[in-house]
């Protein structure tokens, strides 16, 4: 009796995981953090600080990838920064009233003590970390003060950060903003970043501020490693949204279209009236229509005063 036929196999969809490429001429995903590096809880400051420094060397690959819309990262990044920056100073605010205060004021207006959170952050992050960049975002804090913290000594990069938390804060005991933005400053200049990649101020508390010495660098060191479990699952969130954003232009016939996608690959969230080189009608239509195709999500959940961005 002759075999029966063999049955078709359908091929297996291929999976966008991280490190897989994700089509023909794109960059790869960004590769996932390990788990160990975030697990359980470093109990001394040895095990602390190599968790870190593998956090920091694995940002290093995620930064250098060519999925991950560098920009946006960034200003996602320092929107949850600045809702745990609200919190330290006794604001209730969260991340959807932070965007809003600043998304829908008009430019020069003031967005308010919330908004003014934010924004500083937002603009510590799009600037260069440097003097002249850094200067006219922490408004108040002497130049050489600034430059200090850029240069602070320190073993490690962590190490550094945690030293501007020390001296800052212990001069300026209310300035956790301006604090917590130096102390990225100092990280990111030690790991020979340009820009400022919120970590440790994601998930650092009060209590954490208040310590001082050996305490203060375990905290750091701990917040840094707890900061990258945020930052990297995000950057590949961010490249897969991007990919989709970038294969429905060709679908858009709008004028403009390619430049405001460009603004949406550089801002977390955007109001229609922010592309200012387009009618009101044409900017809502477009970010309506980037909707419908999935490229967009519309941020706010309201029927009016909407904001949209790559990710809900």
């Amino acid at each position: 009796m002759d075999a029966p036929p063999a049955k078709a196999v359908r091929p297996a969809k291929p999976r966008l995981d991280a490190g897989a490429s994700m089509g023909p001429g794109l960059a790869p995903l960004p590769p996932a953090l390990p788990g160990w590096i975030a697990g359980g809880r470093a109990e001394s400051l040895e095990s602390a600080a190599f968790r870190s420094g593998a956090a920091l060397a694995h940002l290093d690959l995620v930064a250098a990838s060519g999925a991950v819309p560098q920009a946006l990262w960034r200003d996602r990044l320092a929107l949850r920064a600045a809702e745990v920056s609200a919190g330290l100073a006794g604001r209730r605010e969260g991340a959807r009233a932070l965007r809003d205060a600043v998304c829908l004021t008009r430019a020069g207006d003031d967005p308010g003590p919330a908004g003014n959170i934010l924004r500083h952050w937002s603009r510590a992050v799009a600037r260069p970390v440097s003097v002249a960049g850094l200067g006219p975002v922490l408004e108040g804090i002497p130049a050489d003060l600034i430059a200090g913290c850029l240069d602070q000594p320190g073993a490690t990069p962590v190490d550094r950060a945690a030293g501007v938390l020390d001296a800052v804060l212990g001069a300026r005991p209310r300035a956790e903003t301006a604090a917590l933005i130096l102390a990225e400053a100092a990280l990111a200049r030690a790991m020979g970043w340009g820009h400022i990649l919120p970590l440790l101020s994601l998930v650092v508390t009060l209590r954490d501020l208040r310590l001082r010495g050996d305490g203060l660098r375990l905290a750091c060191h701990r917040a840094v490693a707890a900061g990258a479990a945020q930052a990297v699952p995000l950057a590949g969130e961010l490249a897969r949204a991007a990919a989709r954003l970038r294969a429905v232009l060709p679908r858009l016939r709008a004028r403009g279209a390619e430049r405001a996608a460009e603004m949406f690959l550089t801002h977390e969230a955007l109001a229609p009236g922010a592309l200012t080189f387009m009618s009101d009608r044409a900017a809502r239509r477009l970010c309506d229509r980037l909707v419908a195709l999935g490229a967009l999500h519309e941020v706010t959940g309201r029927d009016s005063f909407r904001l949209y961005g790559l990710l809900p």
